[in-house]
């Protein structure tokens, strides 16, 4: 449960930001989910070789003990969508709270401008 956990502490870490700076990066769930899969499929596909070929192992003592195609297990998943969401969630926070123009809507940097 030890890589479970951390996982939810993130999304606790995170999750609030959606409904308290109003980010709305759940509200555009299209983005969101692709994004999601392009970060997601490529690493799976480098799990799944780098399990097969022993260069890459989980301690099955801090798993949860379910196990995808490849031999993937279920928090590895997780963890592929957990962080970039975390990620995603951190800089529309910031980037609402700093009014970066970046994201939706922004104007293109003219040479020598800073966000």
């Amino acid at each position: 449960m030890s890589y479970a956990g951390v996982l939810i502490f993130v999304l606790a870490g995170s999750l609030w930001l959606e409904i308290v700076l109003r980010t709305h990066v759940l509200a555009r769930w299209r983005r969101l989910l692709l994004v999601m899969a392009v970060v997601v499929w490529p690493f799976l596909v480098w799990d799944a070789y780098a399990i097969a070929e022993g260069h890459w192992w989980f301690d099955t003592s801090r798993i949860l003990g379910i196990y995808l195609p490849g031999e993937i297990p279920l928090d590895e998943l997780l963890f592929f969508l957990v962080i970039p969401l975390a990620s995603i969630l951190t800089l529309e926070a910031v980037r609402s709270v700093k009014g970066w123009p970046v994201g939706d809507g922004a104007a293109p940097l003219e040479v020598g401008d800073r966000p």
